[in-house]
């Protein structure tokens, strides 16, 4: 393929929360770029990340779970997977076979009924279910909306995504890189960070902790003699009981926190990594307006 005919555009992956959108984005791009977790809307912001080969440059959308949201937090992050739709040139819909009548996807169809883009059908963790189960779910879900086509993958073991990333391809006109191409996200380094503190806190706590939690980075200071950088962050919680669970015993949840946290951070950024975690009560922050933005949801 020549120059001339080099293809680039945006995919915005949209679907239900929990059905692999960011799983699916880190393997395509064969990096870790949005976090995971087991725990529905993980994903709070729109996550951006490039894939550029010789012939074509993919920008990728992760999105948060489309839902029927109730809160100001969860508002915003549908209005965050929302936004992505009328800039795309392909939309990803993303189903889980075990659980493609999942009442969230009717939130889905209602925002692709006023959208002109065209909508690719990808249905996920077709390991877990039966072939005919898998045709089932297709034929089920593309009776609801006139798909440009349907692909089964499995994003957890890597099985269909060359099938997925040829038809995206297709969908791309030419253009232009609109990344340099060895980039792979526009998400800052502080950003990273803070979502992997986050990320800690969903795998290691449970019930109401992860939801209520946010972080922020208030202090990214390289000190390039030493190999070293220095980070200082912010667990943001709502009530003092949640502050104490995240402290732990003698402080053991959040050392745990830390140490999990830095290693991927030293993966990540190729240096050691100094880590210092706070922990702050914000009543009802969630619900705060001026808390949402200063968090970075608004």
């Amino acid at each position: 393929m020549n120059q001339g005919e080099f293809k680039s555009g945006f995919v915005s992956i949209i679907g239900a929360p929990n059905v692999g959108k960011s799983t699916l984005l880190n393997h395509l791009v064969g990096q870790k770029v949005a976090i995971v977790s087991p725990k529905p809307q993980t994903t709070r912001n729109r996550i951006l990340a490039v894939k550029t080969t010789p012939d074509y440059q993919l920008i990728l959308f992760d999105t948060p779970g489309i839902h029927r949201a109730r809160g100001d937090l969860n508002l915003a992050m549908v209005r965050a997977a929302l936004a992505t739709l009328d800039t795309a040139d392909l939309i990803l819909f993303l189903v889980e076979a075990p659980d493609s009548h999942n009442l969230n996807n009717n939130s889905v169809f209602e925002a692709l009924r006023t959208v002109g883009t065209d909508v690719l059908l990808v249905v996920n963790k077709i390991d877990l279910v039966r072939p005919d189960t898998v045709d089932e779910v297709v034929r089920s879900l593309e009776s609801r909306h006139q798909f440009k086509g349907s692909v089964k993958i499995s994003a957890l073991q890597g099985s269909g995504l060359d099938e997925l990333v040829a038809r995206m391809v297709s969908f791309l006109p030419v253009g232009p890189t609109y990344y340099p191409p060895d980039t792979l996200t526009d998400l800052s380094e502080r950003f990273i960070c803070a979502e992997l503190i986050r990320e800690k806190v969903l795998h290691l706590t449970a019930e109401e902790i992860p939801y209520a939690t946010a972080v922020t980075v208030s202090s990214f200071k390289e000190d390039p003699e030493k190999n070293l950088i220095h980070i200082q962050a912010d667990i943001h919680v709502e009530r003092s009981s949640q502050k104490a669970i995240i402290i732990g015993k003698a402080g053991a949840m959040l050392r745990q926190i830390g140490q999990q946290a830095r290693r991927e951070m030293e993966e990540l950024l190729g240096r050691r990594v100094f880590l210092e975690l706070w922990v702050r009560v914000q009543k009802r922050w969630r619900k705060d307006p001026r808390a949402l933005r200063e968090f970075g949801y608004q």
